[in-house]
């Protein structure tokens, strides 16, 4: 294993913005946004969701770690000063809020 990036990586992370939640509602909304836990590396669980790695996304989802977007979470981002990170793996977005250093 080499220590660069993927090309994969290095792409969506180059395609990862901040992003307020008021641009996000809608797609809420719709079922599209998936909550990544700050413990997790937001472009690695990218990765893992536009390559199909269908196991590791499993174990993901298993440990509560990667899930859609709860009532309750939306609602608490809604009142966030926190960014919200967000990157597109089509159909969805993939978002992460990171406490401020």
């Amino acid at each position: 294993m080499t220590d660069q990036p993927s090309t994969l990586y290095a792409k969506l992370l180059g395609e990862t913005a901040i992003i307020e939640w008021k641009a996000l509602e809608r797609f809420w909304a719709k079922g599209d946004l998936i909550w990544v836990d700050p413990s997790l590396d937001l472009i690695e669980v990218a990765s893992a969701m536009a390559e199909n790695r269908s196991e590791t996304v499993e174990k993901w989802r298993n440990d509560g770690t990667v899930v859609p977007v709860t009532a309750e979470q939306a609602l608490d981002l809604s009142h966030t000063i926190a960014p919200i990170w967000a990157v597109v793996v089509s159909p969805f977005i993939v978002i992460q809020k990171k406490s401020a250093p």
